[in-house]
């Protein structure tokens, strides 16, 4: 993907929370703003749910193996 400059005028306890915050994600301040954004946009939240999404398709029959009872097994639920 082809980056663009953005240049933002921030007071310094922004630029500094920025900072501490990026250093202690272990990314760089670019990196953490570009987040932010996506975040924000709904985009890590799609990207999420796109990602859950393949994993349950491919993961589906383990999951319907493991926890689907026959009927009549469960107890104490009233069924």
């Amino acid at each position: 993907m082809a980056k663009t400059q953005l240049n933002v005028r921030v007071d310094e306890g922004t630029a500094r929370a920025a900072r501490e915050r990026a250093l202690a994600r272990g990314i760089s301040v670019n990196r953490y703003i570009e987040e932010l954004v996506r975040q924000d946009t709904g985009e890590a939240g799609r990207t999420f749910v796109d990602a859950a999404a393949d994993f349950m398709k491919q993961y589906e029959s383990v999951f319907a193996e493991e926890f689907t009872e026959p009927r009549g097994t469960r107890t104490g639920d009233g069924r």
